[in-house]
């Protein structure tokens, strides 16, 4: 009977053992705690002009009214010998993390010398001792050929919660950046040579981008936790949020899972694009054709919170925009179906946001004023989404319910400010997590 005991208490301890390391195994559950959308075709500002494009102009979004002033900060084309210090902020924390990269817009393979990952210090440095040089199958150093993403092996550093993280990537060949997020918000230093391991970076050049670098994954506390994807244009990337202060709803979201012990092990990614749209292409591939690459294939996606239309309908009713541009108000509503439909093939639920007002606009007529209740109509009675989270509601101006609240608008009557993305934030049920 002892020796039933002792093999049973044995069984016991193996089981217990075997779970302890599937919890440390790169193979076990992952989420990821940050990310972005790298864009597909040609990046460029906001459809929010001030003067209307020609007649047969381009598709191309035009630049906001001066009221607005870009975010955007100009990068150089082509990186040579130098060093792209990324700076990051970390959702849901993890004992360790693995990075991903992509070589999304394709042109030549690109290589990168060094990469290497640390906590982030004050202006580009980097916390003494946290520095680690990142592998991939055991090498050091990354080809990412055209259209390829690559994941690195997991990087035994431990990143709390809302942590910035430094990545550092060496470009030894000349290399177009062909691959980029533009409006990052958070600070990118680019240096002469390999600094991917220096602790203070000298005389830097200060862009605002991500440069191939896609995400940031995290073991889950538990299996309950998952990743929510907020998918979106240029409110949901934080246009007119201040840079550097991760001010733009979905870090805001991220803030408030982290203050709710239930909810604290979710990880929050923004894969907002500035100027993106449903249906059409322009300033990156359209939500239908991106939602694989974006939504589907981040790791541990529970959620994906949709916030996008409003550039549809602008497209459509701005003065010499080409036919091909305009769409309907119906066929907005197919395209949310159909993010509904692929969302729920995958298991993955989708929260509809009602689209904000917008008058203001030089452009705004009652043909966009129709569409934009249609549409928002639909969101909040359809019965199709998992959730509804009334965006516009938050935002609204109650003397004048077809705009944002003046105390969110920061002049281009589209993009709310700071405060208005914590009102946005704040509209989210976080009840539909648990």
């Amino acid at each position: 009977m002892s020796r039933m005991i002792s093999m049973i208490a044995g069984a016991a301890l193996l089981i217990a053992s075997t779970s302890a390391t599937a919890q440390r195994n790169p193979e076990a559950h992952w989420i990821e705690s940050w990310g972005t959308a790298q864009t597909l075709t040609p990046q460029g500002p906001p459809p929010f002009a001030s003067e209307p494009p020609k007649e047969g102009a381009s598709a191309r979004p035009a630049p906001p009214p001066p009221s607005s002033p870009s975010p955007f900060v100009p990068y150089p084309e082509e990186l040579a010998d130098q060093t792209v210090r990324m700076i990051v902020r970390t959702s849901a924390g993890g004992e360790q993390f693995r990075l991903e990269f992509s070589n999304a817009l394709g042109g030549g393979p690109v290589t990168f010398g060094s990469v290497h990952a640390a906590l982030a210090g004050e202006a580009g440095a980097i916390n003494a001792g946290s520095d680690r040089e990142v592998s991939f199958g055991g090498k050091s150093g990354l080809t990412l050929f055209p259209g390829a993403r690559v994941v690195s092996d997991p990087i035994d550093l431990a990143v709390a919660p809302l942590t910035e993280v430094a990545v550092s990537i060496y470009l030894p060949n000349p290399t177009p950046t062909n691959t980029v997020h533009a409006l990052g918000l958070s600070p990118a230093y680019i240096v002469p040579g390999n600094a991917t391991a220096a602790l203070t970076l000298s005389s830097p050049q200060v862009a605002r981008s991500y440069f191939w670098l896609n995400g940031l994954s995290v073991p889950a506390k538990d299996t309950g936790a998952g990743t929510i994807v907020a998918l979106g244009d240029s409110i949901t990337d934080g246009y007119a949020t201040t840079p550097g202060m991760h001010a733009a709803w979905p870090s805001l979201l991220a803030e408030r899972l982290q203050a709710d012990s239930e909810l604290s092990g979710w990880g929050v990614v923004n894969v907002g694009i500035s100027g993106n749209r449903i249906l059409n292409p322009g300033a990156g591939d359209a939500a239908l054709a991106r939602f694989d690459e974006d939504v589907l294939a981040r790791p541990g996606v529970k959620w994906v919170i949709v916030l996008e239309g409003i550039n549809d309908i602008n497209m459509s009713i701005m003065p010499g925009m080409p036919e091909s541009q305009h769409v309907t108000a119906g066929q907005i509503i197919d395209g949310l179906s159909q993010l509904i439909d692929r969302a729920h093939l995958h298991g993955v639920k989708v929260a509809g946001g009602t689209v904000l007002g917008t008058y203001g606009l030089p452009f705004y007529n009652d043909a966009g004023r129709a569409m934009w209740e249609d549409v928002n109509q639909w969101i909040r009675t359809s019965g199709r989404f998992d959730a509804v989270i009334d965006f516009e509601a938050a935002t609204r101006d109650s003397d004048n319910p077809l705009r944002i609240n003046p105390e969110f608008d920061p002049g281009d009557h589209v993009h709310p400010n700071d405060a208005g993305n914590r009102a946005m934030a704040g509209a989210i049920d976080l009840n539909i997590f648990r």
